[in-house]
């Protein structure tokens, strides 16, 4: 009998007998694909996400829920993977930054801004801001400088010194605007021009409009 033969039961009996240690069967969504893994029942979220299905670009800093690094959105929102269990996550949903790319291959815009902005450097604390961002504007999509800044509050960079993260925020929210309507491409919204920091931003070009030169 293969081991797709044999049933969940089976091979969680079989896990816990081989390693002494009890096991659980989780189902969820992970970036749009229902996945089933047998897991440590102290497994965390974290280690799910990155060792048992190979989704690396959620990153591991504290493991104490302070850095951010490893923020995904579950059912849409932010959190701290390295502090959820894995075995909660029964038939939820979490998207991660690899999730946040269109089918096309087209950036979210928030991954887009964060190369427009240049809002990293050494990139290991990148994903946690873009999913925490990315969860900021669909509540917010014309965040002020303040709001900018408080969104991105709650996660730490060692790099960039956040002016460049926050110029990412604003322009993101440039970007979801342009791509739904809201004004037409190939126009500046000149209040939303207005609202970054041209040394920040350099000769980056807006989504089909002219560049917000220094």
């Amino acid at each position: 009998m293969t081991k797709a033969q044999r049933s969940i039961d089976e091979q969680l009996a079989e896990l816990q007998e081989d390693t002494g240690e009890q096991h659980v069967a989780v189902t969820f969504t992970l970036n749009a694909v229902t996945q089933t893994v047998l897991l440590p029942s102290r497994t965390l979220a974290s280690d799910a996400i990155r060792h048992h299905l190979r989704q690396t670009g959620t990153h591991v800093g504290c493991e104490h829920g302070v850095c951010g690094a490893c923020t995904v959105l579950l059912d849409g929102k932010p959190v701290r993977s390295c502090l959820v269990l894995a075995a909660s996550l029964e038939g939820r949903e979490i998207t991660t930054v690899e999730g946040l790319v269109e089918p096309d291959g087209t950036l979210h815009p928030v991954q887009q801004a964060f190369i427009d902005c240049h809002g990293l450097q050494c990139g290991f604390c990148t994903p946690g801001f873009v999913t925490t961002i990315a969860a900021f504007l669909e509540e917010n999509d014309s965040p002020t400088r303040e709001e900018a800044t408080d969104a991105i509050a709650g996660n730490l960079c060692r790099c960039t010194g956040y002016q460049n993260i926050r110029a990412a925020v604003l322009r993101a929210a440039e970007i979801k605007r342009e791509r739904s309507g809201e004004f037409p491409l190939g126009k500046d919204d000149e209040s939303a021009r207005a609202s970054l920091d041209p040394k920040v931003r350099g000769t980056s070009n807006p989504v089909g409009g002219r560049a917000g030169r220094a």
